[in-house]
Protein backbone atom coordinates (compact mmCIF):
# COMPACT_ATOMS: atom_id res chain seq x y z
CA UNK A 1 0.00 0.00 0.00
CA UNK A 2 1.16 3.39 -0.87
CA UNK A 3 2.23 5.92 2.02
CA UNK A 4 0.19 8.51 3.13
CA UNK A 5 2.88 10.89 1.74
CA UNK A 6 2.58 9.39 -2.08
CA UNK A 7 -1.03 9.16 -2.19
CA UNK A 8 -0.98 13.26 -0.81
CA UNK A 9 2.01 13.46 -3.85
CA UNK A 10 -0.07 11.67 -6.52
CA UNK A 11 -3.29 13.73 -5.69
CA UNK A 12 -1.44 17.36 -6.00
CA UNK A 13 0.21 15.54 -9.01
CA UNK A 14 -3.06 15.35 -10.61
CA UNK A 15 -4.56 18.70 -9.68
CA UNK A 16 -0.79 20.48 -10.95
CA UNK A 17 0.14 21.54 -7.59
CA UNK A 18 3.24 19.13 -7.10
CA UNK A 19 6.43 20.94 -6.44
CA UNK A 20 9.67 19.09 -8.82
CA UNK A 21 10.99 17.49 -5.74
CA UNK A 22 7.71 15.94 -5.28
CA UNK A 23 7.68 14.71 -8.86
CA UNK A 24 11.20 13.27 -8.21
CA UNK A 25 10.21 11.58 -5.16
CA UNK A 26 7.02 10.31 -7.14
CA UNK A 27 9.39 9.14 -10.07
CA UNK A 28 11.30 7.27 -8.03
CA UNK A 29 8.38 6.14 -6.28
CA UNK A 30 7.03 4.66 -9.54
CA UNK A 31 9.87 3.40 -10.68
CA UNK A 32 10.41 0.16 -7.86
CA UNK A 33 9.35 -2.68 -8.91
CA UNK A 34 6.94 -3.08 -5.91
CA UNK A 35 4.78 -0.32 -7.04
CA UNK A 36 4.02 -1.88 -10.28
CA UNK A 37 0.42 -2.46 -9.37
CA UNK A 38 -0.44 0.12 -7.13
CA UNK A 39 0.49 2.70 -9.95
CA UNK A 40 -1.44 0.59 -12.81
CA UNK A 41 -4.21 1.13 -10.54
CA UNK A 42 -3.65 4.93 -9.95
CA UNK A 43 -3.19 5.02 -13.85
CA UNK A 44 -6.33 3.31 -14.39
CA UNK A 45 -8.41 6.25 -11.75
CA UNK A 46 -7.06 9.15 -13.74
CA UNK A 47 -6.58 10.00 -16.92
CA UNK A 48 -5.36 13.30 -16.72
CA UNK A 49 -2.04 11.57 -15.82
CA UNK A 50 -1.52 11.37 -20.06
CA UNK A 51 -0.74 14.99 -20.25
CA UNK A 52 2.48 14.88 -17.48
CA UNK A 53 3.50 11.24 -18.35
CA UNK A 54 6.98 12.40 -20.21
CA UNK A 55 8.07 13.17 -16.61
CA UNK A 56 7.98 9.43 -16.12
CA UNK A 57 9.19 8.56 -19.84
CA UNK A 58 12.35 7.72 -19.03
CA UNK A 59 14.09 3.66 -19.23
CA UNK A 60 12.34 1.59 -16.31
CA UNK A 61 9.29 3.37 -16.03
CA UNK A 62 8.73 3.48 -20.13
CA UNK A 63 9.22 -0.40 -20.17
CA UNK A 64 7.04 -1.10 -17.01
CA UNK A 65 4.35 1.14 -18.53
CA UNK A 66 4.69 -0.60 -22.01
CA UNK A 67 4.23 -3.68 -20.22
CA UNK A 68 1.58 -2.60 -18.41
CA UNK A 69 -0.04 -1.18 -21.73
CA UNK A 70 -0.10 -4.59 -23.87
CA UNK A 71 -1.92 -6.21 -21.55
CA UNK A 72 -5.07 -4.36 -22.32
CA UNK A 73 -6.67 -5.23 -25.42
CA UNK A 74 -8.80 -1.96 -26.22
CA UNK A 75 -7.03 0.23 -28.08
CA UNK A 76 -8.50 3.27 -28.94
CA UNK A 77 -7.22 5.96 -31.35
CA UNK A 78 -6.69 9.18 -29.84
CA UNK A 79 -5.52 12.50 -31.49
CA UNK A 80 -2.98 14.47 -29.43
CA UNK A 81 -4.80 17.91 -28.08
CA UNK A 82 -1.20 18.80 -27.47
CA UNK A 83 1.74 18.55 -29.54
CA UNK A 84 3.63 18.16 -26.64
CA UNK A 85 1.71 15.04 -26.22
CA UNK A 86 3.24 11.65 -27.13
CA UNK A 87 0.69 10.38 -29.34
CA UNK A 88 0.93 6.69 -28.23
CA UNK A 89 0.83 7.45 -24.77
CA UNK A 90 -2.15 9.54 -25.29
CA UNK A 91 -3.85 6.33 -27.48
CA UNK A 92 -3.11 3.64 -25.02
CA UNK A 93 -3.66 5.79 -21.69
CA UNK A 94 -7.59 5.99 -22.85
CA UNK A 95 -7.58 2.04 -23.50
CA UNK A 96 -6.63 1.17 -20.19
CA UNK A 97 -9.19 3.05 -18.91
CA UNK A 98 -12.47 0.64 -17.74
CA UNK A 99 -13.89 2.09 -14.74
CA UNK A 100 -15.27 5.63 -13.88
CA UNK A 101 -13.62 7.61 -10.95
CA UNK A 102 -14.79 10.88 -8.93
CA UNK A 103 -11.92 12.70 -6.79
CA UNK A 104 -12.03 15.20 -4.52
CA UNK A 105 -9.63 17.06 -2.32
CA UNK A 106 -9.80 14.50 0.48
CA UNK A 107 -10.36 11.26 -1.51
CA UNK A 108 -7.70 9.46 0.21
CA UNK A 109 -8.73 10.44 3.63
CA UNK A 110 -12.57 9.81 2.98
CA UNK A 111 -13.76 6.37 4.11
CA UNK A 112 -16.09 4.94 1.49
CA UNK A 113 -17.08 2.10 3.83
CA UNK A 114 -21.05 1.30 3.87
CA UNK A 115 -23.32 -0.02 1.98
CA UNK A 116 -25.20 2.05 -0.98
CA UNK A 117 -28.39 3.09 -0.41
CA UNK A 118 -30.37 2.99 -3.67
CA UNK A 119 -33.45 2.86 -5.08
CA UNK A 120 -33.93 2.02 -9.08
CA UNK A 121 -36.72 1.21 -10.98
CA UNK A 122 -34.97 1.40 -14.42
CA UNK A 123 -31.26 1.23 -15.97
CA UNK A 124 -30.38 4.28 -17.90
CA UNK A 125 -27.99 3.18 -20.95
CA UNK A 126 -25.77 5.72 -22.76
CA UNK A 127 -25.98 7.76 -25.62
CA UNK A 128 -25.40 6.39 -29.24
CA UNK A 129 -24.91 7.52 -32.74
CA UNK A 130 -28.44 9.44 -34.06
CA UNK A 131 -29.38 12.56 -35.72
CA UNK A 132 -32.01 13.88 -37.63
CA UNK A 133 -31.63 15.29 -41.23
CA UNK A 134 -33.80 17.71 -42.88
CA UNK A 135 -33.52 18.36 -46.28
CA UNK A 136 -34.03 21.25 -48.68
CA UNK A 137 -37.65 20.19 -49.46
CA UNK A 138 -38.29 20.01 -45.83
CA UNK A 139 -38.44 16.30 -45.41
CA UNK A 140 -36.90 14.75 -42.20
CA UNK A 141 -35.01 11.40 -42.42
CA UNK A 142 -33.60 9.86 -39.19
CA UNK A 143 -30.08 8.26 -38.99
CA UNK A 144 -29.51 5.63 -36.66
CA UNK A 145 -25.89 3.67 -35.75
CA UNK A 146 -25.76 0.53 -37.58
CA UNK A 147 -28.79 1.62 -40.44
CA UNK A 148 -27.08 3.07 -43.61
CA UNK A 149 -28.90 5.80 -45.96
CA UNK A 150 -28.04 7.49 -49.09
CA UNK A 151 -29.03 10.56 -51.33
CA UNK A 152 -27.42 11.87 -54.42
CA UNK A 153 -25.20 14.11 -53.01
CA UNK A 154 -24.82 12.04 -49.60
CA UNK A 155 -24.56 8.84 -47.61
CA UNK A 156 -24.53 7.46 -44.36
CA UNK A 157 -23.41 4.87 -42.41
CA UNK A 158 -25.28 5.16 -39.09
CA UNK A 159 -22.18 7.22 -37.37
CA UNK A 160 -21.10 9.68 -40.02
CA UNK A 161 -22.90 11.59 -42.83
CA UNK A 162 -20.49 12.27 -45.88
CA UNK A 163 -21.27 14.56 -48.84
CA UNK A 164 -19.74 14.55 -52.11
CA UNK A 165 -17.54 16.76 -53.52
CA UNK A 166 -18.93 18.19 -56.29
CA UNK A 167 -17.52 18.68 -59.60
CA UNK A 168 -20.21 21.21 -60.65
CA UNK A 169 -21.07 24.45 -58.83
CA UNK A 170 -24.74 24.49 -58.86
CA UNK A 171 -26.20 27.68 -59.44
CA UNK A 172 -28.17 27.62 -55.98
CA UNK A 173 -26.96 27.00 -52.61
CA UNK A 174 -29.27 24.56 -50.75
CA UNK A 175 -29.30 24.01 -47.51
CA UNK A 176 -29.24 21.02 -44.84
CA UNK A 177 -30.03 20.79 -41.46
CA UNK A 178 -28.29 18.16 -39.25
CA UNK A 179 -30.27 17.88 -35.49
CA UNK A 180 -28.84 15.82 -32.69
CA UNK A 181 -31.04 15.34 -29.97
CA UNK A 182 -30.92 14.41 -26.48
CA UNK A 183 -28.69 10.97 -25.87
CA UNK A 184 -27.10 11.63 -29.26
CA UNK A 185 -23.87 11.95 -31.37
CA UNK A 186 -23.01 12.27 -35.05
CA UNK A 187 -20.26 13.32 -37.25
CA UNK A 188 -20.50 15.01 -40.42
CA UNK A 189 -17.96 15.77 -43.70
CA UNK A 190 -19.21 18.93 -45.78
CA UNK A 191 -18.55 19.14 -49.05
CA UNK A 192 -15.41 20.85 -48.74
CA UNK A 193 -14.19 18.52 -46.91
CA UNK A 194 -14.21 19.94 -43.53
CA UNK A 195 -15.18 17.35 -40.65
CA UNK A 196 -17.55 18.31 -37.60
CA UNK A 197 -18.35 16.45 -34.70
CA UNK A 198 -22.00 17.20 -33.07
CA UNK A 199 -22.78 16.87 -29.52
CA UNK A 200 -25.82 16.12 -27.93
CA UNK A 201 -28.81 18.39 -28.30
CA UNK A 202 -27.22 20.51 -31.28
CA UNK A 203 -28.28 21.71 -34.73
CA UNK A 204 -25.93 22.33 -37.56
CA UNK A 205 -27.22 24.37 -40.56
CA UNK A 206 -24.55 23.73 -43.99
CA UNK A 207 -25.04 24.01 -47.95
CA UNK A 208 -24.96 20.75 -49.31
CA UNK A 209 -22.24 22.07 -51.88
CA UNK A 210 -20.31 25.64 -51.34
CA UNK A 211 -20.61 27.18 -54.22
CA UNK A 212 -18.08 29.67 -56.36
CA UNK A 213 -17.68 33.68 -55.03
CA UNK A 214 -19.90 32.67 -51.94
CA UNK A 215 -17.91 31.73 -49.45
CA UNK A 216 -17.71 28.87 -47.26
CA UNK A 217 -20.20 29.15 -44.31
CA UNK A 218 -22.42 27.13 -42.43
CA UNK A 219 -24.23 28.11 -38.52
CA UNK A 220 -24.45 26.55 -35.50
CA UNK A 221 -27.66 26.98 -34.71
CA UNK A 222 -27.36 25.78 -31.10
CA UNK A 223 -25.54 22.98 -29.19
CA UNK A 224 -21.66 22.37 -29.44
CA UNK A 225 -19.57 21.38 -32.34
CA UNK A 226 -15.88 20.38 -32.78
CA UNK A 227 -14.66 21.38 -36.45
CA UNK A 228 -11.37 20.15 -38.30
CA UNK A 229 -11.89 22.80 -41.14
CA UNK A 230 -10.46 22.07 -44.58
CA UNK A 231 -7.69 24.79 -45.34
CA UNK A 232 -8.37 27.98 -47.53
CA UNK A 233 -5.68 26.91 -50.02
CA UNK A 234 -7.81 23.64 -50.89
CA UNK A 235 -10.84 25.79 -52.00
CA UNK A 236 -10.03 28.29 -53.95
CA UNK A 237 -8.37 30.88 -50.81
CA UNK A 238 -12.14 31.03 -49.45
CA UNK A 239 -12.14 30.86 -45.72
CA UNK A 240 -14.60 29.46 -43.11
CA UNK A 241 -17.00 30.80 -40.88
CA UNK A 242 -19.21 29.70 -38.52
CA UNK A 243 -21.99 31.92 -37.11
CA UNK A 244 -24.23 31.51 -34.18
CA UNK A 245 -26.61 34.48 -33.98
CA UNK A 246 -24.67 37.37 -34.27
CA UNK A 247 -21.44 35.88 -32.79
CA UNK A 248 -19.08 34.47 -35.70
CA UNK A 249 -15.77 32.42 -35.97
CA UNK A 250 -13.47 33.40 -38.93
CA UNK A 251 -11.49 30.30 -39.64
CA UNK A 252 -7.90 29.63 -41.62
CA UNK A 253 -7.84 26.15 -41.57
CA UNK A 254 -7.66 25.08 -38.18
CA UNK A 255 -9.43 22.80 -35.17
CA UNK A 256 -11.28 24.45 -32.31
CA UNK A 257 -14.68 24.05 -30.51
CA UNK A 258 -17.91 25.80 -30.18
CA UNK A 259 -20.56 25.40 -27.32
CA UNK A 260 -23.54 27.40 -27.61
CA UNK A 261 -26.65 25.61 -25.60
CA UNK A 262 -29.64 27.22 -25.51
CA UNK A 263 -29.81 27.26 -21.83
CA UNK A 264 -26.29 28.94 -21.77
CA UNK A 265 -26.14 32.81 -21.64
CA UNK A 266 -22.62 33.23 -23.10
CA UNK A 267 -20.96 31.26 -26.62
CA UNK A 268 -17.64 29.79 -25.92
CA UNK A 269 -15.04 29.05 -28.31
CA UNK A 270 -11.70 27.16 -27.70
CA UNK A 271 -8.69 27.16 -30.11
CA UNK A 272 -7.15 23.30 -30.64
CA UNK A 273 -5.02 24.38 -33.11
CA UNK A 274 -4.39 26.91 -36.44
CA UNK A 275 -5.71 30.42 -36.18
CA UNK A 276 -9.49 31.88 -35.64
CA UNK A 277 -11.43 35.62 -35.61
CA UNK A 278 -14.00 35.62 -33.05
CA UNK A 279 -16.33 38.56 -33.82
CA UNK A 280 -19.20 39.59 -31.71
CA UNK A 281 -21.17 42.75 -32.53
CA UNK A 282 -18.07 44.68 -33.51
CA UNK A 283 -15.93 43.38 -31.33
CA UNK A 284 -13.03 41.08 -32.88
CA UNK A 285 -10.31 39.17 -31.12
CA UNK A 286 -8.05 36.66 -32.80
CA UNK A 287 -7.29 33.25 -30.28
CA UNK A 288 -4.41 31.35 -30.04
CA UNK A 289 -4.20 27.57 -29.36
CA UNK A 290 -5.23 26.87 -25.80
CA UNK A 291 -7.07 29.73 -25.78
CA UNK A 292 -10.65 30.18 -25.11
CA UNK A 293 -13.13 33.13 -25.48
CA UNK A 294 -16.30 33.64 -23.63
CA UNK A 295 -19.19 35.96 -25.20
CA UNK A 296 -22.11 37.00 -22.65
CA UNK A 297 -24.79 37.38 -25.11
CA UNK A 298 -26.81 39.45 -22.31
CA UNK A 299 -24.08 41.91 -21.38
CA UNK A 300 -21.87 41.61 -24.41
CA UNK A 301 -19.15 40.79 -22.32
CA UNK A 302 -15.87 39.53 -23.78
CA UNK A 303 -13.11 37.55 -22.18
CA UNK A 304 -10.15 35.37 -23.19
CA UNK A 305 -8.15 32.90 -21.00
CA UNK A 306 -6.13 29.55 -21.16
CA UNK A 307 -7.86 26.54 -20.57
CA UNK A 308 -6.80 22.49 -21.14
CA UNK A 309 -8.05 21.91 -24.35
CA UNK A 310 -8.45 18.35 -23.35
CA UNK A 311 -11.03 18.87 -20.82
CA UNK A 312 -12.88 21.27 -23.26
CA UNK A 313 -13.12 19.00 -26.08
CA UNK A 314 -12.63 15.20 -25.07
CA UNK A 315 -16.48 14.39 -25.55
CA UNK A 316 -15.77 13.74 -29.28
CA UNK A 317 -13.05 10.88 -28.51
CA UNK A 318 -15.72 9.27 -26.08
CA UNK A 319 -14.59 10.82 -22.72
CA UNK A 320 -15.56 13.31 -20.58
CA UNK A 321 -13.22 14.92 -18.90
CA UNK A 322 -13.79 17.18 -15.36
CA UNK A 323 -11.37 19.65 -13.65
CA UNK A 324 -12.71 20.70 -10.32
CA UNK A 325 -16.17 21.22 -11.78
CA UNK A 326 -19.02 20.99 -9.50
CA UNK A 327 -21.44 18.41 -9.22
CA UNK A 328 -24.15 20.23 -10.71
CA UNK A 329 -22.08 21.51 -13.75
CA UNK A 330 -21.21 17.59 -14.26
CA UNK A 331 -24.83 16.28 -14.13
CA UNK A 332 -25.91 19.13 -16.52
CA UNK A 333 -23.06 17.73 -19.25
CA UNK A 334 -24.71 14.00 -18.30
CA UNK A 335 -28.48 14.99 -18.32
CA UNK A 336 -28.02 15.44 -22.50
CA UNK A 337 -26.04 12.72 -23.12
CA UNK A 338 -27.87 10.11 -21.03
CA UNK A 339 -31.34 11.95 -22.02
CA UNK A 340 -32.46 12.22 -18.35
CA UNK A 341 -33.07 15.34 -15.81
CA UNK A 342 -31.80 15.18 -12.72
CA UNK A 343 -33.48 16.87 -9.16
CA UNK A 344 -31.23 17.63 -6.18
CA UNK A 345 -32.67 16.95 -2.98
CA UNK A 346 -30.05 18.33 -1.29
CA UNK A 347 -28.76 21.49 -2.77
CA UNK A 348 -25.23 21.44 -0.80
CA UNK A 349 -24.76 18.75 -2.92
CA UNK A 350 -24.79 21.19 -6.08
CA UNK A 351 -21.11 22.98 -5.37
CA UNK A 352 -19.29 19.54 -4.20
CA UNK A 353 -15.82 20.21 -6.92
CA UNK A 354 -14.17 17.27 -8.36
CA UNK A 355 -11.83 15.98 -11.08
CA UNK A 356 -11.83 12.86 -13.03
CA UNK A 357 -12.63 11.16 -16.44
CA UNK A 358 -15.90 9.51 -17.21
CA UNK A 359 -16.20 6.86 -19.97
CA UNK A 360 -19.06 7.54 -22.18
CA UNK A 361 -19.87 4.10 -22.89
CA UNK A 362 -20.60 3.98 -18.99
CA UNK A 363 -24.18 3.21 -17.79
CA UNK A 364 -25.53 6.21 -15.81
CA UNK A 365 -26.44 3.76 -12.97
CA UNK A 366 -22.56 2.67 -12.81
CA UNK A 367 -21.35 6.37 -12.17
CA UNK A 368 -24.13 7.26 -9.27
CA UNK A 369 -22.67 4.06 -7.77
CA UNK A 370 -19.02 5.28 -8.09
CA UNK A 371 -20.81 8.70 -6.60
CA UNK A 372 -22.07 6.84 -3.65
CA UNK A 373 -19.45 4.72 -2.96
CA UNK A 374 -16.88 8.07 -2.39
CA UNK A 375 -19.84 9.12 0.03
CA UNK A 376 -20.50 12.14 -2.29
CA UNK A 377 -23.90 11.32 -1.76
CA UNK A 378 -26.34 9.22 0.88
CA UNK A 379 -28.84 7.86 -2.07
CA UNK A 380 -30.17 7.88 -4.92
CA UNK A 381 -33.32 7.14 -6.89
CA UNK A 382 -33.95 6.65 -10.73
CA UNK A 383 -37.97 7.00 -11.59
CA UNK A 384 -37.89 6.57 -15.43
CA UNK A 385 -35.54 9.24 -16.54
CA UNK A 386 -35.96 11.62 -13.20
CA UNK A 387 -32.59 11.07 -11.53
CA UNK A 388 -32.98 12.49 -7.49
CA UNK A 389 -29.26 12.89 -5.80
CA UNK A 390 -29.87 12.97 -1.57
Amino acid sequence: MATKKIEHIITKYLTNQATTLEVEELTKWIEDDNNKVLFHDYLRLNYAMDYRMRKFNTGKTQAMLNKEMAKEKQVIKLKSIRKKISYAVAAVLIGIITTTYFFRDSLFNSDVSGTPVITKTSSIEPGTYKAILTLEDGIQVTLNKGESFQIPNASSNGEKLIYNTEEKTPKKRAYHYLTVPRGGQFNIKLSDGTQVWLNSESQLKYPVAFTGGQGRQVDLVYGEAYFDVSPSSDNGGSRFKVLHNAHEVDVIGTEFNIKAYKDDTSVYTTLVEGKVAVNYKNKKQNLKPNQQSSFNLKTIDFQIKEVDVYNEVSWKDGFFSFERKSLKEIMAILCKWYDVEVIFNDKSLEDVKFFGVLDKTQKMDDILETIKKFKIIKSYEIKDRIIILK
